[in-house]
Order: structure tokens, then sequence, then C-alpha cells
């Protein structure tokens, strides 16, 4: 996988990058990079020139495949719109240097393309609160009318095969192997890997469903928000991917994912549900919800991977900023492989001393959802310091069946809270928290019908994780806290017995509970 650029591709970005190269004399010239492209906006054109990369999944290694692949990409976006893309335009080498006119050694190929004008592109149109149901449905419909011209066929459908798609996904895991601790941690890759493949062999006869019912087309690969763009006029869809067939042969609820999965990224997952909602109902395609966040992962997952890779080229002058972008996206899908697109509570329960505390916090710090701890709740409510032992005077007041309600409650509704204000794009930030987690014993029956009664009540789905030790560690855990500082919980040694005595195992929530032995490694649970 190769990425550096040559000398002669440098000296021509700088010919590029001057607006005297241009015969229409721009007044000035932008450049935007990607992993694979240099785009220069010379007002009222854009040139697009491919970089001379093997990357693996695409190869631009020689003028010859950079001609085809420049010729490829006008053909296939004016599927979309066919007034934008206009010509692959040589560039020359001459005695004085690199020109757009003969005569001369041809070095290069430029995509030609009109300027579509600023601040109507989707993504734009988001960041000023002007994207709503009438601007999603005017993308759908001319999705829809996209997807009906393109013909179902058998050389195309093969790719829709779990099969194939493993191609595309075993691919990923492979490249995004050499981040591993950078940009994604050890446990979410593993975690993602593990959700994507075991997806393939439970829903092995939705994918043959999918092809039977014709959902398999030649897609456009790359639908972002950056690459719609909205006027009262038209709807543009534009920048489809021309490199690798493999990556537009998709499901159409491949393609629709990837807009959702932008819509989620940028804090919008109620515009996201609605696009998927809405385009289910126009194209007459309910089952599209079934694989939708399955999809979403992959997305996100090949998102992470190509800022990964941006941050480790030679010219990135922001390396920073693509690897927190990249961090930002493996987190987006890992929240898919636990939860979906979905809120979700999830609780980490158990009895005092088995590492309820550490593993939430953990967890939080995976998958970037809040985390509300029942011991610093109850201390919140009741002035007690956090990080100082209620004094024992105290404890039977702190500790009543009424404060301990009250505290229940109150964890509840911070974690509703937390999920409003993100699931209804209430606060859109660069990461959405589609989840949060709870922090604390659960020790009754009582208290988890309550908290399984008021999630039934909200429509919001709850996972518990009872987390399991022996006495003996607790005890020796117990015995620890008298020696750390800045411990919230007062449990101490002499309060094992009552508090074990106290604790109903959750037999009740069988088959639904995941119960995980902490004698391992932090990391590894």
């Amino acid at each position: 996988m190769t990425t550096t650029p040559d000398r002669q591709s440098q000296e021509l970005i700088v010919f590029l990058e001057s607006p005297a190269s241009y015969p229409h004399r721009p007044t000035e010239v932008c450049v935007i990079q990607t992993h694979i492209s240099w785009v220069f906006i010379a007002s009222p054109f854009v040139f697009k020139v491919k970089k001379p990369v093997n990357l693996g999944f695409l190869d631009f290694s020689t003028l010859e495949k950079r001609h085809y692949f420049c010729q490829r990409e006008i053909e296939l976006n004016r599927r979309l719109c066919p007034e934008i893309y206009l010509d692959a335009v040589p560039v020359y080498e001459t005695d004085s240097g690199f020109s757009f006119k003969p005569p001369g050694k041809i070095v290069d190929y430029a995509v030609k393309m009109k300027e579509l004008p600023h601040g109507c592109f989707l993504n734009e149109l988001l960041e000023k609160h002007l994207v709503g149901e009438m601007e999603i449905n005017r993308v759908i419909s001319t999705l829809h009318r996209f997807y009906q011209a393109e013909t179902p066929m058998p050389k195309i459908e093969q790719w829709g095969t779990p099969e194939k798609l493993k191609i595309s996904t075993d691919e990923n895991f492979t490249q995004v192997e050499p981040f591993i601790g950078k940009t994604i941690s050890p446990a979410a890759f593993e975690a993602i890997r593990h959700y994507t493949n075991q997806f393939y062999e439970l829903n092995e006869n939705l994918f043959h469903e999918r092809i039977q019912q014709h959902r398999v087309l030649d897609c456009h690969g790359d639908l972002r928000l950056d690459h719609v763009h909205l006027t009262p006029e038209a709807t543009t869809i534009f920048d489809c991917i021309e490199f690798n067939d493999r990556f537009r042969f998709i499901d159409i609820a491949n393609d629709l994912a990837f807009l959702a999965m932008d819509f989620d990224f940028k804090g919008r997952s109620d515009l996201g549900n609605l696009f998927l909602r809405n385009a289910a109902r126009e194209l007459g395609d309910a089952g599209m919800l079934k694989v939708a966040n399955f999809y979403k992962c992959y997305r996100a997952f090949v998102r992470g991977k190509v800022e990964s890779i941006q941050a480790t080229e030679k010219e990135t002058t922001n390396s920073g900023e693509h690897q927190k972008q990249a961090a930002c996206y493996f987190r987006l899908a890992l929240g898919y492989a636990v939860a979906g697109a979905e809120p979700l509570i999830l609780v980490v329960m158990g009895r005092v001393g088995t590492g309820k505390s550490t593993i939430a916090k953990r967890l939080a710090s995976e998958l970037d959802w809040p985390v509300f701890s029942s011991d610093e709740t109850r201390k919140t409510l009741t002035g007690v310091p956090l990080t100082q032992r209620t004094p024992s005077e105290l404890r039977a007041k702190i500790y009543s069946a009424r404060m301990t309600q009250k505290t229940y409650r109150k964890l509840l509704e911070s974690g509703f809270a937390a999920i409003g204000s993100c699931s209804r794009g209430r606060r859109p930030r660069l990461q959405p928290r589609n989840g949060v987690i709870l922090d604390a014993t659960f020790s009754t029956r009582a208290l988890r019908k309550f908290l399984r009664d008021e999630c039934k009540k909200a429509n919001v789905p709850i996972q518990f994780i009872e987390l399991e030790v022996g006495p003996d560690e607790i005890k020796n855990r117990l015995k620890l806290r008298d020696e750390r500082t800045a411990e919230p919980s007062d449990a101490r040694l002499e309060d094992f017995e009552k508090l074990n005595t106290a604790y109903q195992p959750p037999t009740e929530l069988a088959p639904d509970l995941i119960r995980v032995s902490t004698n391992a490694s932090v990391s590894e649970l």
C-alpha cells in the first residue's frame, strides 16, 4: 500500500495551485486534499487530479490508469448529474513547464467540472439548521429515480452475497490493523469484527432475499452529506465511486446507510433515522431497515480507515485532526455494533466490589457515552462530597429505602435526559451519543422492575450486564478501599456480609442478562 507522491506530482500541484496556470484566469485557486485526490477550485470550474497511489482497494499508480478512471468518473457521475462533469483534461509537460495546452508530453489528467454554488451542500445546510423532512424527501426522490433507472444484473447482484461482502469487510479489517492502539482500541476492533462476521452467519438468508428482490444495483457508493447539493431549482448528487466496481455494486440499503451514518456522525440521528424510514417507505423496501445498522457500522468503519490513512500521509498538515476524526468514526462504528442507531441504556450491575465503576468508565470511554453512578448520585443528592466517606451517623438516613428509591429515580432521569438531548438533535456534536451507562448494584428485584417498567414506558431498550467475582476477591478489594482516596463508594470490608446477603440475584432477567466474570484484566473484559 503506497501513498507517497513523487517529485513530478509535487511540481504538478504547485502548477495547479497557481491561478495563472488556467486558461480562464481565475482570481484564486482553493485546494482540497483527500486521501486519493487533489481538488482545485478555480471558479467557475473545479479540477480534480488523482494521486499516483496504490492503496490496494484502488490503483492510480500509472498515467494510463489515472486517465481510465478519470473517464470512468465522468461517465458514472453523469448518471446523476449530467450537466456537472465536463471532460478529462490533459496536462502537458512542455519545455517551459506544465500547461493545459499542447504541444508537449501528457503527464496527467484532471476531471473538469462545473463549480456548484457554496452554501448549498447538504453538510452546509445542516450546519445552518436548514435540513428537514422536505429536503430529505427531495434527496430520496432523486435517488429513487436513479435506482429505478439501473438494471439488475447477475454480475452485479453476486456482490450482495455474504461471501462477496466479506471481501470488502475483511479488507477493511486488514487495512485498519496498523492503526490499532492509535485510532482504534484493540477491544473496539475485535468487537466490530465479531459483530460483522456474526451478522453474516445469522442473516445469510436475509442477504439472499435482498438479491432476489433486486435490491443490489450499480449504486453511487459514496453517498455523503458533502456530495449532495440542494438549490431551489435542482438536487445534485455527485462524486460517486469510480475506482472499484465492487464499492458501487451494492445493496441500496448499503448506499443509503452512508448518508444516514453521516447524519448520525453530525449528531443528527433524528434526521438519519427519518431519512431511512422515509426511503424505505418510498422505495417500498421495509427490509432495508433490517440491514441498515450493519451497513452503517461498515460505513463508519470505512471512514475511520480513510481518516487514519490520511493522518499518515506525508503531505498531510493536520494529522492530529485526521486521527481525531478517525477515532470518532471508529467509536460510532462500535456504537452501531453494540446498540444500533436507537438509544440504549446499558446497566453495569452486580454485588459490591465486583468492579462496576471501573468497567462502566472503560465502556464509557470506548463508546463515548456518559456514565451515571448511583454512588455519586446518592452523595450529590445528600450533599456529601464525592470523595469523602459518609459519616457513620448519617449512613442509616442516606442508605434508607426512601433515599435509595430517590437515588435510582434520579439515576434514571439523568440517563433519559442524556439520551433525549442527543436522539432528538438538541445538542449537535461531532460524535453522537446514542446510549448511556448506569453504574449501580441494582441489588433488588424491585429496583430492577422499576427500571424496566420506566424504560418500557419511554420505549427505550435496556441491557443488563452483571459482573461476577468470588467472595474472597470481593473482600480483598473492599479491604484495599481503606488505602485509597477519592473513592465515591462507602462500602468497606465490614459491610460485606450485610450487602452480600441483601443482594438478590437477577434470575428474572434471564435469558437477556449478560454475565461477565471480572477476574480478568480490564482490557480483556
